[in-house]
């Protein structure tokens, strides 16, 4: 008899089995309005390093609440919608952005973040090319590209100021403060293990343009010899023998992103 349980448990482990009568009548008759359900929505941190620091897509809000002030790029989940497919859309309707590698942030759900209801939002960030957000902000009403600013160190965390061209601090919607503080905190915690500093680099680099880009990451100076010394040791770049091109100074060796196959 015990055999007979562990087999059966070990061919339908894992696989959706259909309703019997029971489950099928109480479907049947289930009231999906029986308990407050929470509306969901995305909202998408597109960033990108320029100038030293760290920038971020935003949109002006033409709707209350909060209309005039600035978002990221987000909307209401369909209800036929993956929440995946729902984070690409408002990048590419809100921003223009079709295309864009996006991975999941956090969850926000404080009961009072959105006065119009109990809206819980799945957070997405991604990195993209400046020169692509830049376009993008150019060619799309109400967008822009704002720059980050922390008051706080390290993987501390906490919300961020976003800054326009003349330094003035942008008032942000909701809690999208907290939600780009989030994802600059987790740039920072993925930098050292994982390849998110290359993914705003061209296919080949050179180490000066590598260390610019965790600088303005991690919102502070490195040391330049220790961090050459480092992402070589590390195995994180292989030299190409080639040299930079068409440049006004000295040219510097480019490299590119050491695969972990190359290791």
């Amino acid at each position: 008899m015990t055999d007979r349980k562990r087999t059966t448990g070990r061919r339908t482990r894992g696989k959706a089995t259909a309703p019997d009568a029971g489950e099928r009548a109480f479907l049947e008759t289930y009231d999906p309005g029986a308990f407050p359900r929470p509306s969901v929505a995305v909202d998408v941190a597109a960033m990108t390093t320029r100038d030293g620091d760290l920038h971020a897509l935003l949109v002006r809000r033409g709707e209350h609440p909060h209309r005039g002030r600035w978002a990221l790029a987000g909307g209401f989940v369909g209800i036929q919608e993956s929440l995946d497919d729902a984070a690409a859309r408002v990048l590419r309707t809100k921003a223009g952005l079709p295309g864009i590698f996006l991975e999941q942030l956090y969850t926000f759900g404080a009961p009072d973040r959105d006065p119009r209801t109990r809206i819980l939002s799945v957070a997405y960030y991604a990195l993209v090319d400046a020169d692509r957000l830049r376009k993008a902000c150019a060619a799309t009403e109400g967008v822009v590209l704002a720059r980050l600013r922390t008051s706080w160190k390290g993987e501390a965390g906490g919300p961020v100021e976003a800054l326009d061209p003349e330094g003035m601090a942008m008032p942000l919607a909701f809690d999208h403060a907290d939600i780009l503080g989030m994802a600059v905190k987790r740039l920072r915690g993925k930098l050292d293990y994982s390849p998110v500093g290359f993914q705003l680099l061209p296919p080949l680099f050179t180490l000066r343009q590598l260390q610019d880009v965790h600088e303005a990451v991690l919102g502070r100076r490195l040391n330049k010899d220790s961090f050459r010394r480092s992402v070589v040791t590390k195995g994180l770049v292989a030299a190409t023998g080639e040299m930079e091109r068409d440049v006004p100074y000295r040219p510097a060796g480019l490299y590119r992103y050491a695969m972990p196959e190359d290791a």
